[in-house]
């Protein structure tokens, strides 16, 4: 196993709530990562959908993970993250992958993309973070 993803994977699974939820670690690169999620009878709303706080759980997390994986001591938080939905989940799994737009002294842009394992793109996120600990 690559050595990163493993660190990546054990720093990580200190977020209880994306890892109660589901949320796994897939593959990282640099200021990108791919996660996914098994949907279960837990990440459904009343009408049999999957919730919209799920989508964005797992976009938050890959957002965390790919802003923050290569760092020596992470300090990437979100202040902004906005979210669109797209369709309807069809299939039992959904997969977000992160990529960063812009990288800056203090702030930084990503985008993910959540789809299902039918291949639809399910909801997009514009995350917005910000570096704690650079002056």
């Amino acid at each position: 196993m690559d050595l990163q993803l493993e660190k990546v994977r054990e720093y990580f699974s200190n977020d209880k709530y994306a890892s109660m939820t589901g949320a796994v670690v897939d593959s990282v690169g640099e200021c990108t990562a791919q996660c996914s999620l098994e949907i279960t009878d837990l990440h459904r709303n009343a009408m049999g959908g999957v919730m919209g706080a799920v989508y964005f759980t797992l976009a938050d997390f890959t957002f965390a993970v790919a802003s923050n994986a290569y760092m020596d001591e992470p300090d990437v938080v979100a202040v902004s993250g906005t979210i669109s939905y797209l369709n309807a989940c069809k299939g039992n799994k959904l997969t977000a992958k992160a990529v960063c737009t812009k990288e800056g002294r203090t702030t930084c842009n990503y985008i993910v993309t959540v789809s299902d394992d039918t291949g639809r793109d399910v909801a997009t996120v514009m995350f917005v973070g910000c570096h704690t600990k650079r002056r």
